[in-house]
């Protein structure tokens, strides 16, 4: 009961960001803001979602380590099930943090080749098959299209479902034409969906300015609580 009533309150189902629900194969995401602002707690609301939905999900933390990223699973669905019956919580999160792998990199040495070797290492020993990959902290302002290119034709190769963030700054007012920011704006096209965290008086709003799949429903405005970090619905 518990894990149906978290699913159908989640306000970022408005938005189909996981697999199912008639979202296209081989969804890539992007969610962008400045430093600080909320890309994280939005990847670990997102692959909640899918965990709750009974999918797995590899969260890849590019330069921060396994238990600060494991610090924020924790207090997401300790704040999505406040005010539940302990039992009923406890059982929950045991179910649902099975269908979830932390996997770590240094900056420097993050790259397709060595995602796809770690990757496959555990599907084919039968560790874990994801289907669901969130890549927090990819330096974009240093890669170039073919590097992210590469990991789209993973992703389309293992039939995978993959969110990034990516930092934007202040001072860098370049926008592609779909109104994606730097330093993004230059591989724009490769994403299908783009969200862009922006300040707004005493909330975060999650301003999408990309959905080629149709999966947002019109009219929905959702807006990120700084206080606890929660998306909700205006």
């Amino acid at each position: 009961m518990l894990k149906e009533e978290l699913i159908l309150k989640n306000p970022l189902r408005t938005l189909k960001p996981g697999p199912g629900d008639g979202v296209p194969d081989h969804r890539l995401g992007l969610v962008m803001a400045r430093a600080g602002v909320g890309k994280t707690a939005i990847l670990v609301q997102i692959a909640m979602d899918c965990m709750l939905r009974g999918y797995k999900v590899l969260h890849v933390s590019i330069g921060t380590g396994l238990e600060k990223t494991r610090v924020w699973y924790d207090d997401v669905f300790k704040t999505m099930t406040a005010g539940g019956k302990h039992e009923e919580t406890v059982a929950l999160e045991e179910e649902i943090m099975r269908s979830r792998m932390i996997m770590t990199f240094k900056e420097a040495s993050f790259s397709r080749p060595k995602l796809e070797e770690r990757l496959n290492d555990l599907v084919y020993q039968n560790i874990f098959r994801p289907d669901c990959v969130m890549i927090d902290g990819f330096d974009f302002t240093h890669a170039d299209l073919e590097a992210i290119n590469d990991i789209k034709e993973l992703m389309t190769a293992m039939g995978l479902h993959i969110w990034f963030s990516a930092v934007c700054h202040r001072d860098d007012t370049r926008k592609s034409a779909a109104g994606v920011p730097a330093p993004c704006h230059n591989v724009d096209d490769l994403f299908d969906t783009v969200i862009v965290l922006q300040p707004q008086d005493e909330m975060i709003k999650l301003n999408i300015v990309k959905d080629c799949d149709g999966c947002g429903e019109p009219g929905q405005v959702l807006n990120l609580d700084p206080a606890t970090m929660m998306v909700r619905k205006s």
